[in-house]
């Protein structure tokens, strides 16, 4: 077996007569002692550890750029934006249909990425006291890949939003870090006058640095380019996430895009120039970051993850009266526990995974850890609390396959702080569950995306087989079940 080692490429003239002597003894030929050592220094390059880069976007609608979501689907993209360099990434990678954040809200989501845990298990506990405490302690992407091979070296630059006891990236395990950054980072909320209403957020003139640096989508995308450009320049593997700040409200946005998307024709479901503005101010954020990895050379050995954390607003107070639904096809948007709250643009590029394919088998943002710590070599076994499955057989398989988790189902659950909800997906049928009033919605989602046909007055069996399993892993969670006082 080939083994290269830092030994096997320090063969000096003495060494090699040696080995000669010994070939011509034991009749091999000499040219095959070369190809063999190329090919250990080839296995060597081949087997060097992958870096990763999520980018995570904020409040992204499933149909919020100009790719196909599901390429089997002309409804799933947007109607007016134009997001070249998100099409290119598509095309470079997989799409995730049924690709999930795990939660419809920003900050349970992050951590849940960050951990690899169903926001049942943190933010949602029913130790509303000690809940923190316990987080600090978790597993976390930065901390396993460590584990994994101590020479990665990790970033997140952008949005963290850890809000409640305020830990750090540092403090979880990352290397570098913009800090304790939240949405006021990204551009504060202001009240604006314009066109005698009041707005609770930011047009881009009431942001002196909007024009320049819109949600800081540059300087963000800069501070990112040199990190990786330092770890590549010092032959480092690294993980660098990426959270954007766009295109969570408020909105500001670059003068070249908010005149183009001024004079351009409206869409149906989308047609505000100043939210189209800046999501293309963000899509050349990410075309800027394709171009360096390009132009570095290290496309080939560097995974890319996008996605959103959470589904889109299902309205924004500016523009005329909505005419079709902002997440159409998708029934709801932020904050709910249907596909519109949920389901979110997921794409997967890198090595060994097909190009301009898409795969329907549901996944999520907790698939990422698991799958990360796989994909960078680490044996061990992962930790037993862990929601999310590893990915990698599913991307390396044309889109094929089973995610392995602990359970066989993805739970969404929020209570605590937010309205106590939940939804349960297994298979293709999906239990939407509202707490207070105990009521339940079933849909089979693969021929009812848009959750219009509620099955469960025909399917009672179904509706009990699904809600004893969350109940039963939401109760051993210690998962908070309404809402309380924080």
């Amino acid at each position: 077996m080939c083994v290269p080692t830092r030994k096997s490429k320090k063969y000096t003239l003495l060494q090699m007569k040696s080995i000669s002597l010994k070939a011509l003894y034991l009749n091999i030929p000499i040219i095959g002692l070369f190809v063999f050592f190329s090919s250990c220094n080839a296995q060597k390059e081949t087997h060097a550890k992958p870096n990763f880069i999520v980018i995570l976007t904020d409040d992204q609608s499933w149909v919020g750029t100009s790719f196909l979501a599901d390429p089997t689907d002309p409804r799933t993209k947007s109607d007016f934006y134009q997001t070249p360099n998100m099409e290119r990434l598509a095309r470079s990678g997989m799409r995730m249909t049924n690709g999930y954040a795990p939660a419809p809200y920003c900050s349970p989501t992050r951590k849940s990425i960050l951990t690899g845990l169903t926001p049942a298990k943190h933010e949602y506990q029913k130790d509303r006291e000690n809940w923190t405490k316990a987080f600090r302690k978790q597993m976390t992407i930065p901390k396993i890949l460590k584990m994994a091979d101590s020479n990665y070296v990790t970033a997140h630059y952008g949005k963290w939003d850890a809000r409640y006891d305020h830990f750090t990236p540092e403090e979880m395990g990352y290397d570098f870090s913009d800090g304790l950054t939240g949405n006021n980072t990204g551009g504060g909320k202001k009240t604006l006058q314009k066109e005698g209403k009041d707005f609770p957020f930011e047009m881009g003139e009431a942001w002196p640095k909007a024009y320049e640096d819109p949600k800081l989508i540059f300087s963000l995308t800069e501070r990112s380019i040199d990190f990786i450009e330092e770890q590549t320049k010092s032959k480092k593997p690294f993980f660098i996430q990426i959270s954007h700040y766009a295109v969570h409200l408020a909105i500001t946005y670059s003068a070249k895009n908010i005149n183009k998307y001024s004079k351009l024709e409206k869409g149906q479901k989308h047609f505000v120039p100043e939210f189209a503005a800046m999501t293309e101010d963000m899509d050349e954020g990410i075309g800027m970051l394709l171009d360096k990895i390009a132009s570095l050379g290290i496309g080939d050995n560097t995974y890319i993850i996008f996605l959103s954390d959470n589904g889109g607003r299902t309205s924004i107070p500016i523009g005329p009266e909505q005419k079709v639904a902002r997440n159409f096809p998708l029934r709801g948007g932020k904050g709910s526990m249907y596909e519109g709250g949920l389901r979110v643009p997921f794409i997967v590029a890198g090595p060994g995974v097909s190009k301009n394919t898409h795969s329907n088998v549901p996944i999520t943002g907790l698939d990422i850890l698991p799958t990360v710590a796989r994909l960078a070599g680490f044996q061990g076994p992962l930790p037993q609390i862990l929601d999310g499955g590893n990915i990698a057989p599913i991307i390396h398989n044309k889109g094929k396959g089973v995610v392995e988790r602990n359970a066989p189902f993805l739970i969404f659950h929020q209570a605590a702080n937010r309205k106590p909800s939940s939804a349960i997906r297994w298979g293709d049928y999906k239990l939407v569950k509202d707490w207070r009033y105990k009521s339940y919605e079933l849909f089979d989602l693969s021929k009812d995306i848009e959750e219009k046909n509620d099955l469960s007055k025909e399917m009672p069996e179904l509706v009990i087989k699904l809600n004893d399993a969350l109940v039963r892993f939401l109760d051993e969670a210690n998962a908070e079940i309404k809402k309380t006082e924080i």
